[in-house]
């Protein structure tokens, strides 16, 4: 019997379903070990160690994807162990950190809000991967989970690097990690940068630009990124008024 080869239309998509490429998941096992870090630290008290953990994991899961499809190693093992890392590193990690950080002396509302950021998590996740090619990849459909994993870890990390104890912006806490779990279930349009092409040429004043924003970042990296992301979680919002706005007559 001839061996049977896929299809052309298969072969454009890179997927393929059998067999573990290490090389990718190597990315993912160490994000999802960035997160399990988190926990562990957060646990021990030791706060600022799982903001900058959790960011650490961000960085691995960005790389993961983008080393599959560049080496063609892409499989359904790796989109599945990617879900289940993320959840981890950029559902549980988080709420805990948050949890045991300030919202641990709140009562019922203190593992509330951290529940409805993990439940906000796990949907996010799930619808994310039952409506890929349905919606437009221009932009996400509500909040990504790393953002709002990054809303709640540069919360912790720059009260903290300010001498602030958790305790005492608790209700601080609270809104953030409300407002990002809900903003992971919303119907909200975040844009996604997927049709941003590399290859393309910039002006010169983009990459001064960019120069500029990692000079920003190093020089105090908490702050810089934290009010990154708080722009990115607002700009959503602001993408759904401006829509509601143009389509008034």
């Amino acid at each position: 019997m001839s061996e049977i080869r896929p299809t052309k239309p298969q072969a454009k998509l890179g997927i393929r379903r059998r067999g573990i490429y290490i090389l990718p998941n190597l990315f993912t096992t160490a994000a999802l070990f960035a997160g399990f870090y988190a926990i562990v630290q957060a646990m021990n008290g030791l706060f600022e160690h799982s903001a900058v953990a959790i960011f650490v994991a961000m960085v691995f899961d960005g790389l993961d994807g983008r080393v599959a499809r560049l080496t063609h190693t892409q499989s359904e093992f790796g989109a599945e162990y990617d879900s289940l890392s993320d959840m981890v590193s950029f559902g549980v990690a988080p709420s805990l950190v948050v949890y045991e950080w300030a919202l641990k002396g709140m009562g019922k509302f203190g593992w509330i809000a951290a529940f409805i950021y993990c439940a906000g998590a796990a949907l996010r996740l799930a619808r994310f991967n039952t409506n890929i090619g349905i919606v437009d990849k221009r932009y996400f459909q509500g909040l990504p989970s790393p953002a709002a994993a990054a809303l709640v870890a540069g919360l912790v990390w720059v009260m903290l690097d300010q001498h602030i104890n958790g305790p005492d912006v608790r209700w601080l806490a609270f809104g953030f990690t409300v407002f990002a779990g809900l903003s992971m279930v919303s119907n909200v349009p975040f844009w996604s940068g997927k049709d941003i092409n590399l290859r393309r040429s910039v002006p010169f004043a983009v990459v001064l630009a960019m120069v500029g924003v990692f000079l920003a970042i190093s020089s105090y990296p908490e702050g810089v990124l934290f009010g990154l992301f708080v722009a990115y979680g607002l700009s959503g919002y602001v993408t759904a008024l401006w829509r509601v706005v143009r389509r008034r007559p």
